[in-house]
């Protein structure tokens, strides 16, 4: 038996309510913050991410899903959106917009990671970015709208966690630090981070290994190495966030997954679950453009993955929404009614009228036992009496009432009447 590939799922009919939900809610969200839909290729050339994202992540190193296509270009499978949104904002010229650009996708993305729950191979994520200003305010504003997003959602035990990883011109001399610090310890570290040390000491802090993560509450904090601007612009972000009436904590060791991070980074993390199962964050990424070509440029993302969300929603209680049902079910008796109740189905829809049937392979029994399955409310009964009367027999299928002949070209106006 074939079955969908290891880490890929199906979301079928009665999960479909869930995630329509939830997608209009992120969109909702979005557009009440001034965000407006973007939507680029699935695939992206390579290059995008290994400079946009850096050649030392895990999302480049181990989990692209890259390939060769027919004209021996090479693709990869976007496994996030904030290089891809870069890409459309350089090559479509936004710059010369008005700033801050701010926009939001929804959709799939790929990454060969171990499956396990909440993450997936395919996963779908929604995802905002402001680019084209660097004021604190803008980092305040993405994180109030990620909160809302998870307040309006139903996930209330979340805590936010933020931290100011510096810029360019701060950050070396904390790199240093940190690689000092490690290289005491380097015996006791994890291969992956052993390896990275010398290349990329930040990727040590976000490790997941028991002794790294021991390792890593000791390590050099950021904060204490930020230059004057850097330091101003946390001081400004934290005012903001405590006006806003947004709890927060800083946590050291926070430095998120990609290396286009500069100053904030952010995540809303479960507070029984800590860092290892963040529903979302984000943080500014000031040197992103410029890596992809552009004028420097500042920016500024948030990104949550709908199946965590979903997930978590389940973990809380929260109710879920009943799957769709057809109001009425319409059954045809006997040879003479086929033909009248396929068009009057198609009629009843047109009317917006959520219509099921008719099953005419079916018996009346049949199709009856087909109504009650399919959760419909009323079953609209045409037999040849019906027919030759211009009429139709509505019977109550959830309901302990008797059944009514109605006129045909009264029919729609009743079913809207009772929905």
């Amino acid at each position: 038996m074939y079955r969908a590939p290891r880490g890929m799922q199906d979301i079928l009919p009665d999960d479909q309510p869930a995630w329509q939900q939830l997608i209009a809610l992120c969109e909702d969200i979005a557009k009440r913050y001034g965000y407006r839909r973007i939507d680029t290729p699935i695939v992206e050339a390579t290059e995008v991410f290994l400079h946009g994202v850096g050649e030392t992540t895990d999302v480049v190193e181990k989990e692209m899903y890259t390939f060769r296509d027919k004209g021996e270009n090479a693709l990869t499978l976007r496994p996030e959106f904030t290089a891809a949104i870069c890409r459309a904002y350089l090559e479509h010229g936004m710059a010369a917009w008005p700033q801050p650009v701010k926009l939001y996708a929804i959709g799939p993305l790929f990454r060969y990671d171990r499956p396990q729950a909440g993450r997936y191979r395919q996963f779908h994520q929604f995802n905002v970015e402001a680019i084209g200003d660097a004021d604190p305010s803008l980092d305040a504003e993405v994180i109030d709208l990620a909160g809302q997003l998870f307040q309006e959602a139903g996930l209330t035990d979340l805590d936010l966690v933020v931290n100011s990883i510096g810029d360019e011109h701060c950050r070396p001399a904390y790199v240093a630090a940190l690689r000092d610090y490690y290289r005491r310890w380097q015996d006791l570290l994890c291969a992956d981070c052993r390896a990275r040390l010398e290349r990329n000491p930040l990727r040590l802090l976000d490790c997941k290994n028991p002794t790294c993560l021991r390792l890593g509450e000791e390590a050099p904090r950021s904060l204490d190495y930020l230059c004057t601007p850097c330091a101003a612009h946390f001081q400004q972000l934290a005012a903001y966030l405590d006006r806003l009436g947004r709890r927060w904590r800083i946590d050291h060791r926070l430095v998120r997954g990609l290396d286009y991070y500069t100053r904030t980074v952010f995540e809303y993390q479960p507070t029984e679950g800590g860092a290892q199962s963040a529903v979302g964050g984000g943080g500014r990424y000031d040197g992103l453009i410029a890596r992809l070509g552009g004028k420097p440029t500042p920016g500024i993302g948030f990104a949550t993955g709908l199946e965590r969300v979903l997930l978590n929603r389940r973990k809380a209680g929260r109710e879920e929404p009943a799957p769709a049902r057809p109001l009425v079910f319409v059954v045809a008796i006997g040879e003479e009614t086929r033909v009248e109740a396929v068009a009057l189905a198609s009629r009843l829809r047109a009317r917006g009228i959520p219509t099921a049937g008719p099953l005419l392979s079916r018996s009346p029994k049949a199709q009856f036992r087909q109504a009650d399955a399919s959760g419909a409310r009323l079953a609209v009964v045409l037999g040849p009496e019906e027919l030759a009367a211009g009429e139709a027999t509505l019977q109550f299928l959830r309901e302990d009432r008797p059944p009514q002949r109605v006129p045909l070209a009264e029919l729609a106006p009743v079913l809207l009447a009772s929905a």
